[in-house]
Protein backbone atom coordinates (compact mmCIF):
# COMPACT_ATOMS: atom_id res chain seq x y z
CA UNK A 1 0.00 0.00 0.00
CA UNK A 2 1.69 3.22 -1.09
CA UNK A 3 -1.48 5.78 -2.62
CA UNK A 4 -3.55 7.94 -0.95
CA UNK A 5 -6.55 8.30 -2.86
CA UNK A 6 -7.54 11.29 -4.40
CA UNK A 7 -11.07 13.14 -3.67
CA UNK A 8 -13.60 11.91 -5.88
CA UNK A 9 -12.12 8.66 -5.85
CA UNK A 10 -13.04 5.06 -4.04
CA UNK A 11 -11.03 4.57 -0.53
CA UNK A 12 -10.02 1.28 -1.25
CA UNK A 13 -8.27 -1.11 0.77
CA UNK A 14 -5.24 -0.02 -1.21
CA UNK A 15 -5.60 3.95 -1.49
CA UNK A 16 -7.17 4.78 1.81
CA UNK A 17 -8.97 7.78 1.68
CA UNK A 18 -7.99 10.96 3.90
CA UNK A 19 -11.16 12.42 6.39
CA UNK A 20 -11.20 14.18 9.68
CA UNK A 21 -10.40 11.07 11.65
CA UNK A 22 -7.95 9.86 9.69
CA UNK A 23 -7.76 7.12 6.60
CA UNK A 24 -10.84 5.46 5.81
CA UNK A 25 -11.06 2.10 3.58
CA UNK A 26 -13.80 0.84 1.53
CA UNK A 27 -14.13 -3.25 1.25
CA UNK A 28 -16.30 -5.10 -0.67
CA UNK A 29 -16.14 -9.15 -0.25
CA UNK A 30 -16.05 -11.13 -3.44
CA UNK A 31 -18.05 -13.39 -2.12
CA UNK A 32 -20.58 -11.04 -1.53
CA UNK A 33 -20.81 -11.51 2.41
CA UNK A 34 -19.05 -13.05 5.85
CA UNK A 35 -19.15 -15.04 7.84
CA UNK A 36 -19.50 -14.20 11.65
CA UNK A 37 -16.18 -15.29 12.41
CA UNK A 38 -14.79 -13.59 9.84
CA UNK A 39 -16.44 -9.96 10.65
CA UNK A 40 -15.57 -10.38 13.99
CA UNK A 41 -12.14 -10.76 12.93
CA UNK A 42 -12.24 -8.05 10.49
CA UNK A 43 -13.89 -5.63 13.36
CA UNK A 44 -11.20 -6.47 15.71
CA UNK A 45 -8.74 -5.90 13.21
CA UNK A 46 -10.71 -1.75 13.00
CA UNK A 47 -10.18 -1.90 16.88
CA UNK A 48 -6.23 -2.43 16.71
CA UNK A 49 -5.57 -0.10 14.36
CA UNK A 50 -8.54 2.59 13.42
CA UNK A 51 -10.71 4.19 15.72
CA UNK A 52 -13.03 1.48 16.16
CA UNK A 53 -16.14 2.71 13.82
CA UNK A 54 -16.98 0.64 10.90
CA UNK A 55 -19.55 2.07 8.35
CA UNK A 56 -21.83 -0.03 6.22
CA UNK A 57 -22.71 3.10 2.99
CA UNK A 58 -25.93 3.08 1.56
CA UNK A 59 -25.10 0.85 -1.62
CA UNK A 60 -24.08 -1.97 0.87
CA UNK A 61 -19.81 -1.20 1.13
CA UNK A 62 -17.90 -1.68 4.50
CA UNK A 63 -15.71 1.39 5.42
CA UNK A 64 -13.09 1.44 8.62
CA UNK A 65 -12.39 4.60 10.02
CA UNK A 66 -9.66 6.57 12.01
CA UNK A 67 -6.07 4.95 10.56
CA UNK A 68 -2.98 5.69 9.91
CA UNK A 69 -0.47 5.49 7.01
CA UNK A 70 1.23 2.59 8.86
CA UNK A 71 -2.14 0.97 10.60
CA UNK A 72 -4.23 1.01 7.15
CA UNK A 73 -1.02 -1.39 6.16
CA UNK A 74 -1.23 -3.77 8.77
CA UNK A 75 -5.21 -3.72 8.75
CA UNK A 76 -4.72 -4.87 4.70
CA UNK A 77 -2.24 -7.56 5.79
CA UNK A 78 -4.79 -8.62 8.18
CA UNK A 79 -7.68 -8.89 5.93
CA UNK A 80 -5.63 -10.84 3.58
CA UNK A 81 -4.29 -13.05 6.37
CA UNK A 82 -8.27 -13.58 7.01
CA UNK A 83 -8.70 -14.68 3.76
CA UNK A 84 -10.56 -12.27 2.47
CA UNK A 85 -10.69 -11.68 -0.96
CA UNK A 86 -12.00 -7.67 -1.78
CA UNK A 87 -13.10 -7.00 -5.41
CA UNK A 88 -11.68 -4.40 -7.31
CA UNK A 89 -12.06 -2.78 -10.97
CA UNK A 90 -15.65 -1.65 -11.87
CA UNK A 91 -18.69 -2.11 -9.43
CA UNK A 92 -20.92 -4.77 -10.58
CA UNK A 93 -23.53 -5.11 -7.66
CA UNK A 94 -26.06 -7.43 -7.05
CA UNK A 95 -28.54 -7.47 -4.60
CA UNK A 96 -27.79 -8.40 -1.22
CA UNK A 97 -30.18 -11.81 -1.12
CA UNK A 98 -28.62 -13.05 -5.09
CA UNK A 99 -28.94 -16.23 -5.09
CA UNK A 100 -30.90 -17.62 -2.21
CA UNK A 101 -34.29 -16.07 -2.83
CA UNK A 102 -37.09 -17.94 -3.71
CA UNK A 103 -38.72 -15.03 -5.15
CA UNK A 104 -36.16 -13.85 -7.49
CA UNK A 105 -36.66 -13.95 -11.13
CA UNK A 106 -32.99 -14.86 -11.39
CA UNK A 107 -30.42 -15.46 -9.92
CA UNK A 108 -27.92 -12.35 -11.26
CA UNK A 109 -24.46 -13.47 -10.34
CA UNK A 110 -23.72 -15.15 -13.13
CA UNK A 111 -24.78 -12.38 -15.28
CA UNK A 112 -22.81 -10.09 -13.15
CA UNK A 113 -19.62 -12.01 -13.77
CA UNK A 114 -20.24 -12.12 -17.27
CA UNK A 115 -19.82 -8.30 -17.28
CA UNK A 116 -17.05 -8.14 -14.98
CA UNK A 117 -15.03 -10.40 -16.90
CA UNK A 118 -16.06 -8.71 -20.01
CA UNK A 119 -15.32 -5.17 -18.90
CA UNK A 120 -11.29 -6.54 -18.15
CA UNK A 121 -11.28 -7.97 -21.48
CA UNK A 122 -12.28 -4.92 -23.10
CA UNK A 123 -9.67 -2.94 -21.33
CA UNK A 124 -12.13 -0.60 -19.74
CA UNK A 125 -11.26 -0.74 -16.08
CA UNK A 126 -8.25 1.85 -16.21
CA UNK A 127 -10.20 4.01 -17.94
CA UNK A 128 -13.51 4.06 -16.12
CA UNK A 129 -13.91 6.84 -13.40
CA UNK A 130 -13.84 5.43 -9.76
CA UNK A 131 -17.52 6.06 -9.47
CA UNK A 132 -18.92 4.06 -12.31
CA UNK A 133 -20.87 1.80 -11.67
CA UNK A 134 -23.18 -1.25 -13.17
CA UNK A 135 -26.45 -3.22 -11.49
CA UNK A 136 -27.53 -6.34 -12.41
CA UNK A 137 -30.81 -7.11 -10.22
CA UNK A 138 -32.19 -10.13 -10.38
CA UNK A 139 -35.60 -9.20 -8.60
CA UNK A 140 -37.25 -10.79 -5.68
CA UNK A 141 -38.03 -9.65 -1.90
CA UNK A 142 -35.04 -6.99 -1.69
CA UNK A 143 -34.52 -5.53 -4.94
CA UNK A 144 -32.07 -2.89 -5.94
CA UNK A 145 -34.39 -0.22 -7.64
CA UNK A 146 -33.35 2.92 -5.15
CA UNK A 147 -29.69 2.29 -5.89
CA UNK A 148 -28.61 4.63 -8.49
CA UNK A 149 -26.12 2.97 -11.19
CA UNK A 150 -24.49 4.23 -14.94
CA UNK A 151 -25.90 0.75 -16.46
CA UNK A 152 -28.78 -1.53 -14.80
CA UNK A 153 -29.61 -4.72 -15.94
CA UNK A 154 -32.74 -6.02 -14.42
CA UNK A 155 -34.43 -9.80 -14.84
CA UNK A 156 -37.65 -9.61 -16.58
CA UNK A 157 -40.46 -12.74 -17.21
CA UNK A 158 -41.28 -12.88 -20.80
CA UNK A 159 -44.05 -16.00 -21.69
CA UNK A 160 -41.83 -18.79 -20.30
CA UNK A 161 -38.23 -16.49 -20.57
CA UNK A 162 -35.99 -14.79 -18.92
CA UNK A 163 -35.21 -11.62 -20.38
CA UNK A 164 -33.29 -8.38 -18.82
CA UNK A 165 -34.21 -4.69 -19.21
CA UNK A 166 -31.14 -2.62 -19.58
CA UNK A 167 -31.44 0.74 -18.95
CA UNK A 168 -28.78 3.92 -17.77
CA UNK A 169 -28.30 6.93 -15.81
CA UNK A 170 -30.16 6.50 -12.97
CA UNK A 171 -31.79 4.08 -10.05
CA UNK A 172 -35.13 1.95 -10.96
CA UNK A 173 -37.35 5.02 -11.35
CA UNK A 174 -35.35 7.17 -13.26
CA UNK A 175 -33.44 5.29 -15.42
CA UNK A 176 -33.72 5.60 -19.11
CA UNK A 177 -34.81 1.97 -20.45
CA UNK A 178 -32.94 0.97 -23.83
CA UNK A 179 -34.15 -2.77 -24.72
CA UNK A 180 -35.58 -5.52 -23.00
CA UNK A 181 -33.21 -8.37 -24.66
CA UNK A 182 -31.58 -11.87 -23.95
CA UNK A 183 -28.99 -12.53 -21.90
CA UNK A 184 -26.27 -12.29 -24.43
CA UNK A 185 -27.35 -8.96 -25.54
CA UNK A 186 -27.72 -7.85 -22.54
CA UNK A 187 -24.37 -8.12 -21.65
CA UNK A 188 -23.23 -6.73 -24.79
CA UNK A 189 -25.32 -3.55 -24.45
CA UNK A 190 -24.16 -2.81 -21.15
CA UNK A 191 -20.28 -3.52 -22.22
CA UNK A 192 -21.42 -1.32 -25.13
CA UNK A 193 -22.71 1.69 -22.91
CA UNK A 194 -19.68 1.28 -20.31
CA UNK A 195 -16.90 1.69 -23.88
CA UNK A 196 -18.77 4.88 -25.01
CA UNK A 197 -18.85 6.53 -21.14
CA UNK A 198 -14.77 5.35 -21.20
CA UNK A 199 -14.04 7.09 -24.58
CA UNK A 200 -15.85 10.56 -22.74
CA UNK A 201 -13.06 10.24 -19.89
CA UNK A 202 -12.52 9.47 -16.47
CA UNK A 203 -15.23 12.14 -15.39
CA UNK A 204 -18.06 11.16 -17.56
CA UNK A 205 -21.16 8.83 -16.80
CA UNK A 206 -24.16 7.42 -18.96
CA UNK A 207 -25.94 10.51 -18.52
CA UNK A 208 -23.49 12.30 -20.43
CA UNK A 209 -24.28 9.95 -24.10
CA UNK A 210 -25.60 11.40 -26.62
CA UNK A 211 -28.91 10.76 -27.76
CA UNK A 212 -27.58 9.35 -31.24
CA UNK A 213 -25.32 6.53 -28.90
CA UNK A 214 -28.40 6.09 -26.67
CA UNK A 215 -30.37 5.30 -29.57
CA UNK A 216 -27.89 3.40 -31.35
CA UNK A 217 -27.42 1.12 -28.09
CA UNK A 218 -31.51 0.34 -28.02
CA UNK A 219 -31.31 -0.52 -31.22
CA UNK A 220 -27.76 -2.43 -31.89
CA UNK A 221 -28.81 -5.39 -30.60
CA UNK A 222 -31.04 -6.33 -33.67
CA UNK A 223 -28.55 -5.38 -36.47
CA UNK A 224 -24.85 -6.35 -35.16
CA UNK A 225 -23.10 -9.10 -33.95
CA UNK A 226 -21.08 -9.24 -30.89
CA UNK A 227 -18.18 -9.16 -32.59
CA UNK A 228 -18.02 -5.42 -33.47
CA UNK A 229 -18.47 -4.80 -29.71
CA UNK A 230 -14.53 -3.74 -30.09
CA UNK A 231 -15.90 -0.71 -32.35
CA UNK A 232 -18.36 1.11 -30.97
CA UNK A 233 -17.09 4.44 -29.47
CA UNK A 234 -18.55 8.15 -30.15
CA UNK A 235 -15.54 9.15 -32.19
CA UNK A 236 -15.72 6.02 -34.77
CA UNK A 237 -19.98 5.99 -34.94
CA UNK A 238 -22.57 4.11 -33.36
CA UNK A 239 -23.61 0.72 -34.54
CA UNK A 240 -26.76 0.54 -35.56
CA UNK A 241 -30.43 2.41 -36.24
CA UNK A 242 -32.69 3.03 -33.39
CA UNK A 243 -35.46 0.82 -32.97
CA UNK A 244 -38.69 1.48 -34.17
CA UNK A 245 -39.79 -0.03 -31.27
CA UNK A 246 -38.41 1.56 -28.49
CA UNK A 247 -39.24 4.67 -26.84
CA UNK A 248 -36.40 7.12 -25.47
CA UNK A 249 -36.93 10.45 -23.82
CA UNK A 250 -36.21 13.41 -25.24
CA UNK A 251 -34.97 14.78 -22.07
CA UNK A 252 -30.89 14.70 -21.52
CA UNK A 253 -29.52 11.67 -19.71
CA UNK A 254 -29.46 12.47 -15.91
CA UNK A 255 -32.56 14.64 -15.84
CA UNK A 256 -35.59 14.05 -13.77
CA UNK A 257 -38.93 15.59 -14.10
CA UNK A 258 -39.11 16.53 -10.43
CA UNK A 259 -35.43 16.91 -10.25
CA UNK A 260 -34.84 14.08 -7.36
CA UNK A 261 -32.08 12.05 -9.43
CA UNK A 262 -29.30 10.77 -7.42
CA UNK A 263 -26.07 12.11 -9.09
CA UNK A 264 -23.62 8.78 -9.53
CA UNK A 265 -21.09 11.51 -9.36
CA UNK A 266 -21.67 11.46 -5.53
CA UNK A 267 -19.81 9.15 -3.94
CA UNK A 268 -18.84 8.82 -0.04
CA UNK A 269 -15.42 10.00 0.67
CA UNK A 270 -13.63 12.21 2.86
CA UNK A 271 -16.20 10.75 5.59
CA UNK A 272 -18.79 10.71 2.86
CA UNK A 273 -21.82 7.92 2.71
CA UNK A 274 -23.00 6.99 -0.63
CA UNK A 275 -25.83 9.71 -2.02
CA UNK A 276 -29.33 7.81 -1.89
CA UNK A 277 -32.69 8.31 -0.83
CA UNK A 278 -33.05 7.36 2.96
CA UNK A 279 -36.16 5.39 1.86
CA UNK A 280 -33.66 2.36 0.57
CA UNK A 281 -32.80 1.67 4.64
CA UNK A 282 -35.94 0.77 5.61
CA UNK A 283 -36.35 -2.07 2.87
CA UNK A 284 -33.36 -4.12 4.40
CA UNK A 285 -34.41 -3.59 7.73
CA UNK A 286 -36.96 -6.73 8.04
CA UNK A 287 -37.89 -10.04 7.94
CA UNK A 288 -37.33 -12.65 4.56
CA UNK A 289 -38.01 -16.01 3.93
CA UNK A 290 -35.18 -17.44 1.83
CA UNK A 291 -34.40 -21.05 0.44
CA UNK A 292 -32.95 -21.89 3.29
CA UNK A 293 -34.15 -20.61 6.64
CA UNK A 294 -34.38 -17.11 7.24
CA UNK A 295 -32.46 -13.88 6.65
CA UNK A 296 -32.99 -10.92 9.59
CA UNK A 297 -31.85 -7.05 8.36
CA UNK A 298 -30.77 -5.41 11.35
CA UNK A 299 -29.54 -1.21 10.28
CA UNK A 300 -26.73 1.23 11.46
CA UNK A 301 -28.44 4.08 12.34
CA UNK A 302 -26.72 6.61 10.17
CA UNK A 303 -25.06 3.89 8.72
CA UNK A 304 -22.58 3.90 11.82
CA UNK A 305 -21.96 1.91 15.09
CA UNK A 306 -18.96 1.07 17.08
CA UNK A 307 -17.14 -1.75 16.03
CA UNK A 308 -17.42 -3.58 19.57
CA UNK A 309 -20.98 -3.87 19.20
CA UNK A 310 -20.71 -5.22 15.70
CA UNK A 311 -18.59 -7.63 17.21
CA UNK A 312 -20.83 -8.56 20.27
CA UNK A 313 -24.27 -9.08 17.12
CA UNK A 314 -21.83 -11.06 15.00
CA UNK A 315 -21.08 -13.24 17.90
CA UNK A 316 -24.63 -13.68 18.87
CA UNK A 317 -25.89 -14.90 15.22
CA UNK A 318 -22.98 -17.00 15.26
CA UNK A 319 -24.50 -18.64 18.49
CA UNK A 320 -28.06 -18.75 17.38
CA UNK A 321 -26.86 -20.40 13.84
CA UNK A 322 -26.12 -17.78 11.44
CA UNK A 323 -24.09 -18.60 8.17
CA UNK A 324 -23.32 -15.96 6.75
CA UNK A 325 -23.49 -11.73 7.13
CA UNK A 326 -24.13 -9.95 3.66
CA UNK A 327 -23.90 -5.95 3.30
CA UNK A 328 -27.05 -4.74 2.25
CA UNK A 329 -27.82 -1.27 0.86
CA UNK A 330 -29.28 1.11 2.94
CA UNK A 331 -26.43 0.81 5.34
CA UNK A 332 -27.98 -2.87 7.09
CA UNK A 333 -26.26 -6.35 7.55
CA UNK A 334 -28.21 -9.77 6.84
CA UNK A 335 -28.10 -12.31 8.77
CA UNK A 336 -28.69 -15.20 6.25
CA UNK A 337 -29.21 -19.08 7.99
CA UNK A 338 -31.34 -18.75 10.97
CA UNK A 339 -34.96 -19.59 12.47
CA UNK A 340 -37.30 -17.88 12.84
CA UNK A 341 -36.92 -18.06 16.45
CA UNK A 342 -33.58 -17.02 16.18
CA UNK A 343 -34.38 -13.96 14.45
CA UNK A 344 -36.47 -13.11 17.12
CA UNK A 345 -33.55 -13.75 19.81
CA UNK A 346 -31.04 -11.24 17.28
CA UNK A 347 -33.13 -9.42 16.64
CA UNK A 348 -33.77 -8.22 20.48
CA UNK A 349 -29.66 -8.27 21.07
CA UNK A 350 -29.69 -5.82 18.38
CA UNK A 351 -32.44 -3.37 19.47
CA UNK A 352 -29.76 -3.37 23.40
CA UNK A 353 -27.06 -2.31 21.84
CA UNK A 354 -28.86 0.59 19.47
CA UNK A 355 -29.18 -1.23 16.20
CA UNK A 356 -31.79 -0.13 13.90
CA UNK A 357 -34.30 -3.27 14.40
CA UNK A 358 -37.86 -1.45 13.13
CA UNK A 359 -38.75 0.20 9.40
CA UNK A 360 -40.52 2.75 11.46
CA UNK A 361 -37.54 3.61 13.54
CA UNK A 362 -37.21 7.58 12.98
CA UNK A 363 -33.78 7.19 12.55
CA UNK A 364 -34.89 5.43 8.88
CA UNK A 365 -36.05 9.08 8.34
CA UNK A 366 -32.90 10.48 8.42
CA UNK A 367 -30.24 11.01 6.25
CA UNK A 368 -26.60 11.84 8.27
CA UNK A 369 -23.07 11.77 7.19
CA UNK A 370 -20.49 11.86 9.87
CA UNK A 371 -19.87 15.73 9.62
CA UNK A 372 -17.80 17.11 12.45
CA UNK A 373 -14.86 15.69 13.72
CA UNK A 374 -15.01 12.80 11.52
CA UNK A 375 -15.04 14.87 8.00
CA UNK A 376 -12.71 17.70 7.34
CA UNK A 377 -15.57 19.44 6.00
CA UNK A 378 -18.08 19.34 8.00
CA UNK A 379 -19.01 22.58 10.53
CA UNK A 380 -21.89 20.34 12.65
CA UNK A 381 -22.15 17.70 14.74
CA UNK A 382 -24.35 15.65 12.29
CA UNK A 383 -24.78 12.68 14.09
CA UNK A 384 -25.33 13.84 17.91
CA UNK A 385 -28.23 16.07 16.04
CA UNK A 386 -29.67 13.62 14.33
CA UNK A 387 -29.92 11.30 17.10
CA UNK A 388 -31.71 14.38 19.64
CA UNK A 389 -33.91 14.81 16.52
CA UNK A 390 -35.05 10.91 16.46
CA UNK A 391 -35.60 10.74 19.95
CA UNK A 392 -37.95 14.38 20.20
CA UNK A 393 -39.82 13.97 17.23
CA UNK A 394 -40.26 10.78 16.46
CA UNK A 395 -44.05 10.68 15.83
CA UNK A 396 -43.38 13.82 13.51
CA UNK A 397 -40.99 12.21 10.92
CA UNK A 398 -43.29 10.94 8.28
CA UNK A 399 -41.12 12.72 5.94
CA UNK A 400 -36.86 12.61 4.68
CA UNK A 401 -34.37 15.19 6.81
CA UNK A 402 -31.31 15.14 6.09
CA UNK A 403 -28.89 16.64 8.41
CA UNK A 404 -25.47 17.77 6.48
CA UNK A 405 -21.93 18.94 7.23
CA UNK A 406 -21.33 20.92 5.00
CA UNK A 407 -23.14 22.33 1.23
CA UNK A 408 -22.06 19.30 -0.45
CA UNK A 409 -25.23 17.30 0.72
CA UNK A 410 -23.31 13.48 0.76
CA UNK A 411 -25.80 11.46 2.19
CA UNK A 412 -28.88 12.27 0.50
CA UNK A 413 -27.67 14.31 -2.29
CA UNK A 414 -31.48 14.70 -3.66
CA UNK A 415 -34.03 16.79 -2.52
CA UNK A 416 -35.09 16.48 1.14
CA UNK A 417 -38.54 17.69 2.85
CA UNK A 418 -36.36 19.33 5.33
CA UNK A 419 -32.57 19.93 5.33
CA UNK A 420 -29.98 21.09 8.08
CA UNK A 421 -27.11 22.41 6.48
CA UNK A 422 -23.54 23.38 8.57
CA UNK A 423 -22.19 26.65 7.75
CA UNK A 424 -20.23 30.20 8.70
CA UNK A 425 -23.80 31.16 10.49
CA UNK A 426 -24.47 27.60 12.12
CA UNK A 427 -27.19 24.86 10.99
CA UNK A 428 -29.25 26.85 7.92
CA UNK A 429 -32.53 25.25 7.54
CA UNK A 430 -33.42 24.60 3.41
CA UNK A 431 -36.79 23.86 3.32
CA UNK A 432 -37.80 20.79 -0.25
CA UNK A 433 -34.75 21.33 -1.68
CA UNK A 434 -30.87 20.10 -1.29
CA UNK A 435 -27.94 20.89 0.85
CA UNK A 436 -26.56 23.28 -1.66
CA UNK A 437 -29.81 25.50 -1.76
CA UNK A 438 -29.63 29.03 0.39
CA UNK A 439 -31.22 28.27 4.23
CA UNK A 440 -34.19 30.22 4.81
CA UNK A 441 -32.72 30.50 8.49
CA UNK A 442 -30.47 29.84 10.94
CA UNK A 443 -29.57 28.84 14.55
CA UNK A 444 -26.18 27.76 16.07
CA UNK A 445 -24.89 24.22 15.36
CA UNK A 446 -25.59 22.75 19.03
CA UNK A 447 -29.16 24.12 19.12
CA UNK A 448 -30.68 22.76 15.71
CA UNK A 449 -32.12 19.82 17.01
CA UNK A 450 -34.48 22.21 19.13
CA UNK A 451 -35.43 24.02 16.23
CA UNK A 452 -36.58 20.97 14.56
CA UNK A 453 -38.51 20.83 17.47
CA UNK A 454 -40.17 23.74 16.96
CA UNK A 455 -41.08 23.15 13.04
CA UNK A 456 -42.70 19.53 14.90
CA UNK A 457 -44.81 21.66 17.16
CA UNK A 458 -46.20 23.68 14.78
CA UNK A 459 -47.13 20.65 12.34
CA UNK A 460 -48.69 19.18 15.57
CA UNK A 461 -51.47 21.99 15.94
CA UNK A 462 -50.95 23.17 12.07
CA UNK A 463 -51.79 19.60 10.60
CA UNK A 464 -55.41 18.97 9.20
CA UNK A 465 -57.10 15.44 9.23
CA UNK A 466 -55.71 12.87 7.65
CA UNK A 467 -52.79 15.52 6.64
CA UNK A 468 -49.35 14.03 6.56
CA UNK A 469 -46.65 16.20 8.20
CA UNK A 470 -45.27 16.28 4.84
CA UNK A 471 -47.88 17.94 3.47
CA UNK A 472 -48.79 20.25 5.85
CA UNK A 473 -44.86 21.34 5.44
CA UNK A 474 -45.78 22.17 2.19
CA UNK A 475 -49.08 23.83 3.37
CA UNK A 476 -47.17 26.10 5.81
CA UNK A 477 -44.53 27.43 3.22
CA UNK A 478 -40.97 28.02 3.65
CA UNK A 479 -41.10 31.00 5.33
CA UNK A 480 -43.33 29.84 8.16
CA UNK A 481 -40.99 27.04 8.17
CA UNK A 482 -38.09 29.45 8.82
CA UNK A 483 -40.05 31.37 11.33
CA UNK A 484 -40.59 28.56 13.40
CA UNK A 485 -36.93 27.16 12.99
CA UNK A 486 -35.41 30.15 14.86
CA UNK A 487 -37.95 30.65 17.73
CA UNK A 488 -36.45 30.46 21.02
Amino acid sequence: MNAVSRRGACPALSAPMQTGDGLLVRLNPVAGGLSPKLLIGLAESALRHGNGIMEVTARGSLQIRGLTTESAVLLAAEVDALGIAVRTGVPVETGPLAGVDPREIADPRPMAERIRMAVEEAGLTQRLGPKVSVIVDGGGQLTLDAVTADVRLVAVRADNNIVWSVSVAGDGRNAKVLATVDADAARDIAVAALRMVAEKGLEAHSRDLSERQLNSLAGWHSVAPPSVLPDISPTRGEIGSFAASTSLSTSKIGEDSDNSAISPLVGEISGRTEGGAVERSRLSISLFNLNDGHALGIGLPYGSMPAGKIIVLAQTGLTLGATEIRLAPGRALLFLGLTAGACHSLQQVATTFGFVTSPADPRTRIAACPGTPACASGRIATRDIAEAIAAENADSLDFTLHVSGCAKGCAHPGPAALTLVGGENGAGLVVNATAKTLPAGYRPGYDAARGISRVAAVIHSARLPGETAAACLTRLGTAGIAEAYQQE
